[in-house]
């Protein structure tokens, strides 16, 4: 009856979307936990509370579903390519969040739970948050093996994937044993990592990961602003060298995707938008509190990387920002001032009495090359 039925499941799943689909049982990820707890004593997760925020439940899915017995995982593909090259002034955005992938993930996940409530069975469809370390599960599902950049390869396949499950009280086969690691010797992603986030094999340190610290709360921290170059939200160097993600990419090259405002964001632009607009736009990416001076905050730093001094656009922007009522805002506009040789402006703020905003008046910013 389980063969049968995981059959039932493989095709609703791979109807609606799958790329790949494994099971694993519903035992805590007891190896899992104890990384975390290793890392956060470490300091590694940066304040990232995704992860590492309740270990003690997203390591046990019987804390979500106690009468769980098995975890199906199911793995989408998002791989897609640019049409080109970012003209200067446009900050770049991580493919992840090109499409809705996520809610094409639960879409798929909901197809497979639906057959498991035809047969009778509890089904619970988790994804997308803290509630289950969707990682471990896949590793333990067959799906693919740890890569040094942590994320999850699936063999050939690669790495572009997002991952969800569905835990059940149906006793389904499971995966006998972890796919072996494959990556060898090859420190590919650790090499292109622009922060050395990954300098330690299969461990991250999200004190210096971009694809983090784009996300947190605070003012970005100034020793890794240069190294964001034109990113407005994540980072996929890791993945993008990655070689069966090259090699995918070569032999089954993706339908490009034109650049309208998906692969990448006019900085200027999203900079005299109001904030409603924003958010609009913008509002499932993972912004601190879901406040628009955020993505501001960020914006900023990858305008005084790749504008033009040359251009007017990038001094209107950074005036607004020099007026915002924010100063995260405030002081990123300082920045980006100084960086873009527009430190006329900064009489705005002579007598700004915000902390942030004092400090990067304070600190002597090298001028950025691009005129």
């Amino acid at each position: 009856m389980s063969t049968s039925l995981m059959l039932r499941l493989r095709a609703a799943g791979t109807e609606a979307g799958l790329d790949a689909i494994g099971v694993t049982t519903a035992e805590p990820f007891v190896e899992a936990r104890e990384a975390i707890t290793e890392r956060k004593a470490k300091e590694l997760h940066g304040g990232m509370w995704f992860t590492y925020g309740r270990p003690e439940r997203s390591t046990d899915p019987r804390r979500l579903l106690p009468e769980s017995k098995s975890i199906i995982v199911g793995a989408l593909g998002y791989h897609r390519q640019a049409s080109g090259a970012s003209d200067a002034g446009r900050g770049m955005v991580a493919r992840y969040v090109w499409e809705p992938f996520y809610d094409q993930l639960r879409a798929s996940l909901d197809a497979m739970a639906a057959v498991l409530v035809d047969e009778g069975h509890n089904a619970m469809v988790v994804l997308d948050d803290n509630r289950l370390v969707d990682r471990a599960a896949a590793h333990r599902a067959g799906l693919g093996w740890f890569a040094k950049n942590t994320n999850i390869l699936l063999g050939e396949l690669g790495s572009w994937f997002v991952l969800g499950s569905v835990l059940t009280d149906a006793d389904l086969p499971s995966a006998t044993a972890p796919m072996d690691d494959g990556c060898g010797t090859c420190t590919r992603c650790q090499t292109a990592c622009p922060t050395g986030a990954l300098d330690e094999a299969g461990v991250l340190d999200a004190r210096r990961c971009l694809a983090w610290l784009v996300q947190a709360d605070g003012v970005f921290p100034n020793e890794h602003r240069v190294a964001l170059g034109g990113r407005l939200y994540g980072c996929d160097d890791c993945q993008t060298v990655c070689p069966p993600n090259v090699k995918r990419t070569r032999s089954e090259p993706s339908q490009a995707l034109a650049d309208d405002g998906v692969t990448s964001i006019d900085l200027v632009e999203l900079l005299l938008a109001d904030d409603d607009v924003l958010m609009e736009r913008h509002g499932s990416w993972y912004i601190p509190r879901r406040r628009a001076e955020y993505l501001r905050r960020n914006a900023l730093v990858a305008l005084g990387n790749v504008a033009s001094e040359a251009d007017p656009g990038p001094r209107r922007a950074v005036e607004a920002s020099l007026r915002s009522q924010h100063a995260v805002v405030r002081a990123h506009a300082v920045w980006a001032a100084k960086r873009l040789g527009h430190s006329d402006l900064l009489a705005l703020v002579s007598d700004d009495t915000a902390e942030e905003v004092a400090d990067e008046l304070s600190r002597s910013v090298e001028p950025a090359t691009i005129r």
